[in-house]
């Protein structure tokens, strides 16, 4: 007789529920905020001082990834400090796994400019990504590709990725891109006017 009561006791469960998620998050953040912020084997971008760490979840074949990539690179330019974290978490299969094996070997072989190169042209490639594409790519970069593809299988390339993925079973981080920004969990792609409306709300 009342629909309206329903409305009111479904809306009060929501958001119980809502809070009791972010109060989920809170405790994972703090619980692995190492793992999470002071991990030595995630590249870090931005400025390295920043007041702010934005730590990013990315699989290269990930089309909201690919289409926050150019807005997160807005946020750190324009914004000037922020330190930003990548986190290498390939789950869209093989061509993902691959992509990442290259990435962090790049990484590891020819150190953090030459992955940062690698890692934009990564979310800018829009063809099938393959060995053979990989390797063209390495060149155009100018790498030892024979090192890197000899480093790509490596248990040091298969560790930083198996970290990187029970790190995401722990925080219930199931896609991609996800987001820690200080206290919160951001699940998805986040426009810049969010991400900076975010940030200020961190800095407040």
């Amino acid at each position: 007789e009342n629909p309206e009561v329903l409305v009111e006791v479904m809306d009060v469960l929501q958001g119980r529920e809502e809070a009791n998620a972010a109060n989920r998050d809170l405790e994972m953040l703090a619980t692995h905020k190492d793992a999470i912020f002071n991990d030595p084997a995630s590249w870090v971008g931005g400025n390295p001082e920043g007041d702010i760490t934005l730590v990013e979840f990315v699989d290269y074949r990930c089309g909201y990834c690919k289409k926050a990539h150019s807005e997160v690179a807005q946020l750190l330019e324009s914004d000037g400090n922020i330190k930003w974290i990548v986190k290498e978490l390939p789950i869209l299969g093989d061509a993902s796994v691959l992509a990442s094996r290259f990435a962090v070997a790049v990484k590891q072989v020819a150190g953090g400019e030459s992955y940062h190169a690698v890692a934009d042209a990564l979310m800018a490639f829009k063809g099938d990504i393959t060995m053979a594409s990989l390797s063209r790519l390495g060149t155009t970069f100018g790498l030892d590709m024979a090192a890197i593809e000899a480093r790509m299988n490596t248990p040091e390339v298969t560790a930083e990725i198996e970290q990187t993925r029970a790190l995401a079973g722990l925080l219930q981080i199931s896609g991609t891109p996800t987001f820690v920004m200080k206290d919160e969990l951001l699940r998805g792609y986040l426009p810049l006017d969010q991400m900076q409306a975010l940030v200020a709300g961190k800095r407040g």
